[in-house]
């Protein structure tokens, strides 16, 4: 290399080379943030670059899910952060609930998920649909981690289409009996509470909060996952569980209910989602400019430029997208296509930017000593779950048109 291409590859590294978990600001998003919401964004990012980043890699190779971050998120108040503090949860807005998944996910999309379905499928339809007696009996251990909870929607032969759902449960005078099974269950092998939906005897959809150690229900794990490794990924099995009558939810019942929990969880992929690009993006960046080829780093070619200027366009749009939808929500003003359009939107731009970031790195970002591939596989089950990508687009269009399209 000669001195003077040296001297470039020197200067490119200092201008380009800053704090690994620094959060690409193009269009200074901070400002429009509060002062409660940096700093609920630097404890969180602390907590992940101290209690999740230096293990992650290891975890996703052994396909191990760390019970132990469970009792940590909720010391660090990560779940249920919208609830009220008089059950437990922060008491806080709905872009704090966005940041915080945010930066969880910058270190790993399953820990986002064990944090968002804790806080938006299980305590959140507790608290919006239980009764006061069920809110203080759960509520308070879920936000302390004490418990872990599921949600089971999904079924075997029932996934994008939950209407139709086979899981039931009939009125046995003093308890109901609950049959049926629920498929790709996060947290469900560890998980000491579970809110289920099933139909009554009528075919009216209700939520009924399951207990572990009630006879007949059993959580299988699923195993051989390339997704979510670090997350634990199970079935709901039930065999004419008897649930007391007290454990019914409620507050609502039909499909809206779930659909309810669904936007609130749609609404937090959509910001870790981000956090993970954020990662991806920030590792092309450094990779590039410490990474020399024909005597100069390559962050100096164009098409690499192009990458990186591609990914930063697309966090800031998404970046803005966020803040928006999170006002929104404060206002009780976002509806479910606004939530769509954002959880299929930025999922989509996550998995772009991992897929550029893994080149930009060549051979290197196939391995663990770099993010991309997790983040990538991980992704790749973030894009299906919760709504598939083609889903949210159907949603879309039948709010443009009017005219639903999903069969």
């Amino acid at each position: 290399m000669s001195t003077q291409n040296g001297k470039e590859a020197t200067q490119t590294k200092k201008s380009l080379k800053q704090d690994v978990y620094e959060q690409p600001d193009f269009y200074a998003i901070d400002d429009l943030l509060t002062e409660e919401h940096k700093l609920i964004r630097s404890a969180i990012r602390d907590f992940v670059k101290r209690d999740i980043s230096p293990y992650i890699e290891d975890w996703a190779q052994r396909a191990h899910f760390p019970y132990e971050i469970v009792k940590k998120f909720g010391d660090i108040g990560a779940f249920g952060p919208t609830v009220p503090t008089e059950y437990g949860g922060g008491g806080l807005d709905y872009i704090s609930y966005g940041i915080i998944m945010q930066e969880i996910e910058r270190g790993d999309s399953g820990m986002r998920s064990t944090a968002s379905v804790q806080g938006s499928l299980v305590m959140y339809p507790i608290y919006k649909f239980g009764s006061e007696a069920q809110r203080k009996k759960y509520l308070p251990k879920l936000a302390s981690g004490e418990w872990l909870g599921c949600f089971g929607l999904t079924e075997p032969d029932h996934g994008s289409n939950p209407s139709g759902m086979v899981t039931n449960f009939k009125d046995m005078g003093d308890h109901y009996l609950l049959n049926g099974a629920k498929m790709w269950i996060s947290n469900s092998p560890r998980a000491d509470v579970a809110v289920v939906w099933a139909k009554d005897e009528s075919g009216r959809i209700h939520g009924l909060i399951v207990e572990r150690g009630m006879e007949g229900f059993s959580t299988p794990e699923t195993h051989g996952k390339w997704s979510l490794r670090a997350s634990a990924t199970g079935e709901l099995v039930f065999d004419n569980v008897k649930v007391p009558k007290e454990n019914l939810l409620p507050g609502k019942s039909g499909l809206g209910a779930p659909m309810m929990c669904l936007d609130s969880a749609r609404y937090g992929i959509a910001w870790g989602a981000i956090g993970a690009a954020m990662d991806c993006y920030e590792s092309a960046r450094r990779y590039a400019a410490e990474r020399v080829q024909f005597g100069k780093p390559i962050a100096s070619f164009q098409l690499v430029q192009k990458k990186l200027a591609e990914m930063l366009t697309e966090i800031t749009k998404a970046q803005l997208l966020n803040w928006r939808l999170g006002v929104l929500m404060n206002e009780g003003k976002a509806s479910t296509p606004q939530i769509s359009l954002a959880k299929r939107n930025n999922v989509h731009v996550a998995l772009e930017i991992a897929r550029e970031a893994r080149q930009i790195h060549g051979g290197m970002g196939i391995t663990g000593e770099y993010p991309m591939m997790r983040h990538m596989m991980n992704l790749e089950s973030v894009v299906t779950y919760e709504g598939t990508h083609d889903i949210h687009l159907l949603i879309l269009g039948n709010n443009i048109t009017g005219i639903p399209a999903f069969s």
